[in-house]
């Protein structure tokens, strides 16, 4: 069966019809629920105001979101196999010759192309909602409405440049509203290709403007020669605001264009990047797990006969197939969080499952 066909389109419309349907109904719930919970914070602070809760449960709802795509691609397609069945289209579409695969074919191209436009479209807007999200709960818990960017556990970064290596702390760092980060008790060391420590900068203050740290109350310190006092000193580096905050946020709050890049930096700085290898990875194969969740669908939807019973076991039981998939991908993931099995093992093994159960099943039901 043809993609663009008369009966391709019209099963493709039921399907991302009823996609949006799930979605937008499940969305619904989990901000009802976010609202709720933002309320039970700001309950009793007179420093926060209603606006501020509202953006609280929508920012909340982007993590949340990615998880249940799955689970709503599973249940619409159960709906829309379910609705083709009960009118017995599917008798008269098995009856004209077409094979089950032939028939799940445009609808897979479609699921797919849904998964695409997930992670190239609306992840960055999700991972600027989440980045949103930790902001706004650290500005709750802090009591500072002005608060952007924060850590009182300070800032420690290693940076690779050119035959040197820089080592970048601070004890204290805040970004404020207009986009400036404070640091205080800042030192830069420099070291050779041998770890040999070739000089050292130590400050009480310093800005960030850019790639440019300048530096107040500055001592150099340069091996068998006196320490040097500055008022003022600017350092270049390659270190910006954007590498600032991924050394703070969860790989979830980084999008999946700027995830390459993210790999790269911390890579040439001697960082192990697994998290966010992780992260991408999983990003990759999430369509072919939404067709996985199509396919499992198939399996149980797709019959001649669907009454009573009958067809509520079925939904039971792929719903809770649906939660067992999602369960077990957390523990392998975290199985290769840790290091145990290979990155791409870990992220790609609950998708291959998923498909090698699903073909085998859909032959035997094509054989019927």
């Amino acid at each position: 069966m043809k993609f663009f066909s008369i009966l391709s389109r019209y099963i493709n419309r039921q399907l991302i019809g009823n996609f949006f349907i799930v979605f937008l109904s499940v969305l619904g719930i989990i901000l009802m629920f976010n609202a709720i919970e933002a309320l039970r914070k700001i309950s009793g602070r007179d420093d926060v105001t209603l606006w501020f809760a509202a953006q609280f449960a929508v920012t909340r709802m982007s993590k949340t979101i990615e998880i249940i795509i799955p689970f709503v691609a599973l249940v619409s397609a159960m709906i829309t196999f379910w609705k083709i069945s009960k009118s017995n289209e599917f008798v008269v579409i098995r009856s004209a010759g077409v094979s089950i695969f032939n028939f799940l074919r445009p609808l897979m191209i479609a699921i797919f192309l849904l998964g695409m436009a997930n992670i190239m479209f609306f992840n960055p807007i999700a991972s600027k909602l989440y980045e949103w999200y930790l902001v706004l709960d650290y500005k709750l818990d802090s009591h500072d409405p002005n608060a952007v960017l924060f850590s009182s556990k300070g800032l420690w970064i290693r940076e690779s440049v050119g035959d040197k290596v820089l080592l970048i702390a601070a004890k204290s760092l805040r970004q404020d509203s207009d986009d400036a980060v404070w640091m205080r008790d800042i030192s830069i060391t420099e070291l050779n290709q041998t770890s040999q420590i070739t000089k050292g900068y130590e400050a009480s203050f310093a800005t960030l403007d850019g790639n440019i740290f300048h530096l107040k109350d500055v001592k150099l310190l340069i091996g068998g020669q006196p320490v040097q006092s500055m008022t003022d000193y600017a350092y270049e580096t390659s270190i910006d605001l954007q590498r600032i905050k991924e050394n703070f946020v969860e790989p979830d709050a980084i999008s999946f264009w700027q995830l390459p890049d993210t790999i790269a930096f911390y890579e040439s700085a001697g960082f192990s990047a697994r998290q966010h290898w992780m992260r991408y990875l999983n990003l990759l194969i999430s369509p072919f797990l939404l067709v996985g969740m199509l396919m499992m669908a198939a399996v149980f939807m797709l019959q001649n006969t669907l009454r009573g019973s009958s067809l509520m076991l079925r939904v039971v039981i792929s719903i809770a197939v649906g939660f067992g998939i999602y369960f077990a991908s957390q523990i392998v993931y975290a199985f290769g969080l840790n290091g145990y099995i290979p990155i791409w093992l870990a992220v790609a093994a609950p998708t291959m499952i998923i498909w090698l159960i699903s073909t085998s099943l859909l032959v035997r039901l094509d054989e019927v």
